[in-house]
């Protein structure tokens, strides 16, 4: 039973002219989930540039306009809605020189499409895009065969692509490999079944989409709590005394009773009530926002986590992270930035570089001591204070960080902790 509440991210990626736009265009015109003034906006276009039809990749085609007036490129997100779910798309961009657009687009996604040319198979920047999708742990991977239409609607042809795609993701580390045969611009098997491809017995890309069982994504073993700030009301007698830790859970279950540690204190307690707008709660799992009171009064503050007790996260300064440099400055040797760890922010220094990932032939260089925009490095990072992490793979919040630049406050890297 899918929650139809359930909000499904995803984001879209594929090398130039294997139809993103046009899929993407596809996706909400057959699911009608674009506005009659839109539609009669595209419709107009479209007939001005003396196509016969709707040209399905205008829906996506501000962002285009921004390159053709040489504005920076960014991450366009698209939002619809089916009676089944709540979808956010992330259009990210497919050229290497945006490699760091498309980390922050796929960083938050429980499913990438990779779009795959029918006619030219399986090229470098697939391999580049499903390499970033295995960094990232994106759960759930849909490889959409396009331009079924210029291939016959060939299942040699389909299957040719899908031999090709698993002989180099065997090395990788995704969970969830799905294959579907496409054709974007006729609507083949993205919204509706196709009747031109009768051998593929698989459901429609919307229906994979509305389906897909995303709530084990979720780490509901390991209990994390950052702390974001604390309540105290003092405002009338009844909540004069009330003392709550406000924050967003971000893995496991909290309930009234658990005993908990505060770190990196390590002072003990017990959770006394979990309550949110609507009043107390018998229980709280990510990504629920909620405030906890706790049985004796101990000192916390932003940046401390309440933790279960039997299961706590690893408090180091010392830490090994896979990272992008988002900034068009490199990195300095030791320089000092700010580092933010779910709501604990501290200093931090780039200790070791210890290599750094070619996104060409997805090798490692170890020479190369200096990261520029859009590398992925491999990199050692020495904190001021400890901060509880988890491995990015069991904990894309508490495994992942940001760094900043003390000096103009731009965020100039992205990590995940390995």
């Amino acid at each position: 039973m899918i929650d139809k509440n359930q909000l499904l991210r995803f984001t879209t990626a594929g090398s130039v002219d294997d139809g993103k736009s046009t899929l993407i265009g596809r996706l909400l015109y057959d699911s009608k989930s674009i506005f009659e003034d839109q539609l009669q906006a595209i419709e107009n276009t479209s007939k001005k540039k003396g196509h016969d039809g709707v040209d399905l990749a205008l829906f996506t085609d501000g962002l285009r306009d921004e390159r053709e007036q040489g504005i920076t490129i960014d991450v366009a997100y698209r939002y619809f809605t089916t009676p089944k779910r709540k979808f956010i798309i992330a259009d990210t961009p497919g050229h290497i020189q945006y490699t760091r657009n498309m980390v922050t687009g796929a960083s938050t996604a429980n499913a990438a499409i990779i779009l795959v040319d029918a006619r030219h198979g399986v090229i470098e920047q697939t391999k580049r895009h499903s390499f970033i999708a295995s960094l990232l742990q994106i759960p759930h991977v849909i490889v959409c065969i396009n331009k079924m239409d210029l291939v016959d609607f060939s299942e040699e042809a389909y299957n040719n692509v899908i031999d090709q795609f698993e002989e180099f993701s065997s090395k990788m580390l995704v969970k969830d490999v799905r294959f579907i045969p496409i054709s974007a611009l006729l609507g083949d098997n993205v919204v509706n079944r196709s009747e031109n491809m009768e051998w593929y017995q698989g459901a429609p890309l919307l229906h994979t989409l509305e389906t897909m069982h995303i709530s084990s994504d979720i780490n509901k073993v390991d209990a994390r709590f950052p702390v974001q700030t604390v309540i105290r009301p003092q405002s009338d007698d009844k909540n004069r005394d009330y003392r709550g830790y406000a924050g967003r859970v971000e893995g496991g279950i909290f309930r009234p009773g658990d005993e908990v540690t505060v770190m990196p204190s390590g002072f003990t307690s017990k959770i006394k009530t979990i309550d949110d707008f609507s009043g107390e709660l018998k229980e709280a799992f990510a990504p629920m926002s909620v405030s906890i009171t706790l049985e004796d009064d101990i000192d916390i503050s932003r940046g401390d986590m309440i933790v279960r007790s039997n299961n706590k996260p690893k408090a180091t300064q010392d830490i090994e992270v896979m990272l992008c440099w988002l900034n068009n400055n490199p990195s300095r040797p030791r320089a000092k930035y700010s580092i933010r760890h779910t709501s604990n922010d501290q200093k931090a220094m780039i200790k070791e570089i210890i290599y750094k990932i070619d996104i060409e032939t997805l090798g490692r260089d170890t020479e190369d001591k200096t990261l520029h925009m859009n590398d992925i490095s491999k990199v050692k990072i020495r904190t001021t204070k400890p901060l509880m992490i988890d491995e990015y793979r069991e904990n894309r919040t508490t495994g992942s960080i940001i760094l900043i630049d003390d000096t103009t406050n731009e965020t100039v890297a992205a990590g995940m902790i390995v």
